[in-house]
């Protein structure tokens, strides 16, 4: 069964072509990075925007890269929410004119959830139940436990900044550029975490905070100058990323003990960042899986994976399939 995915929650455009919910027939991703490095940030109308200059060509591509026609395929799925409405708008009226002029079943995928289905990507063996899935991204940081294909349980949430969004605003304070998770990374690889930053360990809670760590960033360079040196912005940063990661791991580790989970699932962005992967390997009692680099961000594949097993379960989307810009898998 072939399934056709388009993500278009944020920033990149992104089609794919995915056979029985594992094997990648091709990931076409148009990235919005150098358009949006200039003013630090996404800017949403933008974003909205070039969605529409790029999703045709992209899909084209990925039907090509796939070596498939409209015939060959089994359904579309397309990411209706989380994300910024406009963009989503782009997606799901190009995949909703998609089906109803091929006859092909339309998916609504849950943004969220294609970060975790990211993990039965080109994968052998693949993930067991059930499962702690902690999704760190731009946007998002939760944790949720996963007992079985769309049986999900949130356990926790972010309070405030995403760590994504934690990470990106910490590059901003350091100067480092855009985007801040593989800026501040980078920056860390040659510092020493030596400066003091707080952790929010909301104790009694799965949930996350991430704005305190991010306003002491900010006093710290004020008060230690640490824009004068290269060696103490890599310093700040590696300290900085070392408050994140330790929050991160803990809190994620200490839940999958209480809950008895056979694994721990990381997806989204952050997910690509080492020493992230490094604390959690180093610490978990259960095997830790996560997806390699490339699907860690935000791309059409992963929403394909997802659609595959919806489509096994019967559970398809009419027209008047909406976005919702905020949304959870409650």
């Amino acid at each position: 069964m072939k399934i056709l995915g388009i993500d278009t929650s944020c920033d990149e455009t992104s089609a794919a072509v995915v056979a029985d919910g594992t094997r990648i027939l091709s990931n076409i991703v148009a990235s919005q990075i150098d358009i949006h490095s200039r003013y630090g940030g996404i800017v949403p109308e933008v974003a909205s925007r070039q969605h529409l200059l790029t999703i045709i060509p992209v899909v084209k591509r990925s039907l090509e890269e796939a070596n498939i026609g409209w015939n060959n395929l089994n359904g579309i799925a397309v990411t209706f929410g989380p994300g910024l409405a406009g963009s989503l708008l782009v997606g799901v009226n190009f995949a909703k004119g998609i089906a109803l002029a091929s006859g092909l079943p339309l998916i609504g995928i849950n943004h969220l959830e294609g970060h975790i289905y990211a993990n039965w990507l080109e994968r052998e063996p693949l993930p067991v139940f059930p499962s702690l899935c902690l999704i760190v991204s731009g946007g998002h940081t939760n944790l949720i436990l996963m007992r079985g294909h769309g049986e999900f349980e949130h356990l926790g949430r972010t309070r405030d900044d995403a760590a994504g969004e934690a990470f990106d605003k910490a590059a901003r304070i350091l100067h480092l550029g855009y985007p801040g998770g593989p800026a501040i990374e980078e920056a860390a690889s040659s510092g020493t975490p030596r400066f003091t930053l707080p952790r929010a360990w909301l104790k009694g809670t799965n949930d996350f905070s991430f704005s305190g760590v991010k306003t002491a960033l900010w006093h710290l360079i004020h008060k230690e100058e640490i824009l004068n040196s290269p060696a103490r912005v890599a310093d700040a940063a590696a300290s900085f990323q070392n408050a994140v990661v330790e929050v991160l791991a803990t809190k994620t580790i200490e839940a999958a003990r209480k809950l008895g989970v056979r694994q721990i699932i990381l997806g989204g962005g952050v997910a690509a960042n080492k020493p992230l992967r490094y604390r959690m390997l180093d610490a978990s009692p259960v095997p830790i899986i996560f997806p390699p680099s490339v699907l860690c961000t935000d791309n059409a594949a992963m929403i394909a994976a997802c659609g595959y097993y919806k489509i096994q379960q019967g559970l398809t989307s009419d027209y008047d399939l909406d976005v919702v810009s905020g949304l959870s898998l409650d």
